[in-house]
């Protein structure tokens, strides 16, 4: 395990490579000019041309790209283009915000996805089962910004239980992990349901409730466990989506994380703050498919990694 574990750590130094010069070339596609923007609208043309020259947009791409593969390897992410600070202490700041609501969401979903999953299989064709997929297609169709503007209205506004936007205290989090975590846990739902009632089909559970076992022993002891694979292959997915893809939610409620910053730097046109953050989001995605497979391990003992 070990020995696999450090040949994929070690793959992913080409992949990321190639995926910095695609987000490289990218963001450099994207229309409007930094140094205009930062210059500011009355600037002349000679003052543009002194704020590119001072941010080294002066220079061909190819020698910019050289220049920011070279930090990159000395773990250097540059100087934010907008405001002149380390990208790596603006991403710090933002990182842990988005983090613990990407975490909270997906700890909520999980439960939620699972028990509902559960019910629906071991009652299929059933009001249960109905409900429960009722919750399924709901959270699957509901938009996530139309979402998180009436759960504010109602809590925030009418009610007044939790705060409206922004990270005061824990509570919060509640508006926004809800927000986050209603397609999530409904995507988990229709993964579990489907999964256990083809697990539920096998021969071995025949043989346990021959034997005589309880029926909770048999479904959430030994029909789950094998049921899990597919569903952990879909929440590491979604939690990566989560920590990347958060953007809607973080702009609904004004949340001090990295979608915001995502959002704030493309409309300054701030490269080196857009580049990180995408790099950054892919590292996540890689290394989670990474945890995932170690995962696999553990619930399929007969899985082995050479």
């Amino acid at each position: 395990m070990s020995r696999y574990i450090v040949r994929r750590i070690v793959q992913l130094i080409p992949i990321l490579i190639m995926i910095s010069l695609f987000v490289f070339l990218f963001v450099h596609l994207i229309p409007g000019d930094p140094a205009r923007l930062i210059a500011g609208q009355d600037a002349t043309a000679k003052d543009v041309a002194v704020v590119r020259q001072k941010l080294g947009l002066d220079k061909p791409l190819a020698v910019q790209y050289v220049i920011y593969m070279g930090q990159l390897f000395q773990g250097d992410l540059g100087l934010s283009l907008k405001t002149q600070q380390p990208v790596i202490q603006l991403i710090s700041e933002r990182f842990m915000p988005t983090f613990w609501l990407s975490l909270f969401s997906l700890l909520w979903a999980l439960a939620a996805g699972l028990v509902v999953g559960v019910i629906s299989a071991t009652k299929r064709n059933k009001w249960q089962d109905y409900l429960g997929m009722v919750f399924a297609v709901s959270g699957l169709s509901l938009p996530s910004f139309w979402l998180g503007l009436m759960l504010i209205q109602l809590f925030a506004v009418v009610l007044g239980l939790v705060p409206t936007g922004g990270l005061d205290s824990w509570t919060s989090y509640i508006l926004p992990s809800f927000t986050l975590g209603t397609g999530i846990a409904a995507v988990i739902a229709r993964f579990t349901r489907s999964a256990l009632m083809d697990v539920l089909k096998e021969d071995y559970i025949r043989t346990g409730k021959a034997k005589g076992l309880p029926r909770s022993r048999i479904v959430w002891g030994h029909a789950l466990r094998n049921a899990m694979i597919p569903v952990v292959t879909m929440t590491g997915m979604q939690f990566g989506f989560l920590l990347g893809g958060s953007v809607v939610v973080e702009t609904v409620f004004s949340w001090p994380g990295l979608g915001r910053l995502l959002i704030d730097s493309i409309s300054y046109r701030d490269y080196t703050v857009i580049q990180a953050e995408i790099l950054l989001f892919s590292l996540e995605f890689l290394l989670i498919n990474l945890i995932v497979d170690i995962i696999y391990g553990f619930l399929n003992p007969q899985i082995r990694y050479d």
